[in-house]
């Protein structure tokens, strides 16, 4: 579930569009920044950031990038490297995910989280949501506006995204550091993220191959554990936007996960836009690529950015 392909998705919908639009700003990176630790290991983002101008000074919005790799797999450095694509048949781009955010007038920020099964949920997101909170508490160091943070994630990464926008401190997922900074995002873009985990029950092959290793038990045993990992169980009126993309013909995370997730926060007032692509797997690539990578930055202008700008 979620690997080389979902990795492969993430990083194509950045690098498709080099040839296709100039560039706006320069970015500058910074990589292996420790933002916590947690289970015995330390936690890392990569950062890209818009290189100051007389026209563009900052503080900039902010969009967290969230890898997928079925919570055992995958890195930060999905997002935050250049990847030689001529496997796939796609030119070597020389920009990463964040780096291409980076220069529509974002700091981008690609978050490493502890993985399964060596670290069983909720320490994912866990993770996250320190790395929300260290950005708000270094926002006027990193030139990022405190009240501008978004966050899109790809398959695993769009699970714990949508966990992002859905939860609160009442779920109990805030802990460690930064106690006194919000973990809240002002908007989420979802890329086939599974969102009701009870689901899985129904097939015991993908049950057995990935939720025991992030919940480290079966739904037969320990359903309240499934539930608590789901982000259709917290959604309220307070979620933020949304914005989820999903293949109607992937087999790994079926579409009634998104669809399942849009109807809830339809159904609490939530502004929410599902996006089916039709008889899309678990990825695209080409001209659906850079669609869906273009409606993407205009949700995050639209949310994230102030008017004129």
């Amino acid at each position: 579930m979620m690997g080389r392909l979902v990795c492969a998705v993430g990083l194509f919908l950045g690098g498709h569009l080099m040839a296709a639009e100039p560039l706006r700003l320069d970015a500058a990176t910074k990589s292996d920044i420790v933002y916590g630790e947690a289970g015995g290991q330390k936690l890392y983002l990569d950062l890209a950031s818009p290189k100051v101008t007389a026209d563009a000074k900052g503080p900039f919005p902010c969009v967290v990038a969230l890898h997928g790799g079925a919570w055992s797999g995958g890195s930060r450095k999905d997002l935050s490297k250049p990847i030689p694509w001529a496997d796939l048949g796609v030119p070597e781009t020389t920009l990463s995910f964040i780096e291409e955010v980076a220069t529509l007038g974002y700091v981008a920020a690609s978050v490493g989280y502890r993985l399964s099964p060596a670290h069983k949920f909720p320490a994912h997101i866990e993770d996250v949501k320190t790395a929300v909170r260290y950005l708000r508490a270094h926002a006027k160091a990193l030139n990022i506006d405190p009240d501008r943070i978004g966050v899109v994630g790809f398959s695993a990464g769009g699970h714990l995204a949508a966990l992002l926008g859905t939860t609160d401190k009442a779920a109990g997922f805030d802990t460690g550091l930064y106690a006194e900074e919000s973990s809240k995002v002002k908007c989420v873009v979802d890329f086939f993220g599974p969102s009701d985990l009870t689901l899985y029950a129904e097939t015991p092959g993908i049950e057995k191959a990935f939720m025991r290793p992030l919940l480290g038990g079966t739904f037969d045993k320990q359903p309240e554990l499934f539930r608590k990992a789901s982000p259709v169980e917290y959604v309220t009126k307070d979620a933020p936007p949304f914005l989820i993309f999903h293949g109607t013909a992937d087999f790994v995370v079926p579409y009634v996960h998104s669809a399942r997730l849009h109807a809830k926060l339809k159904a609490a007032g939530v502004p929410t836009e599902l996006v089916p692509m039709r008889g899309k797997s678990h990825g695209w690539f080409g001209d659906d690529a850079r669609d869906s990578h273009e409606r993407q930055m205009k949700f995050f202008a639209e949310h994230l950015k102030p008017a004129g700008q």
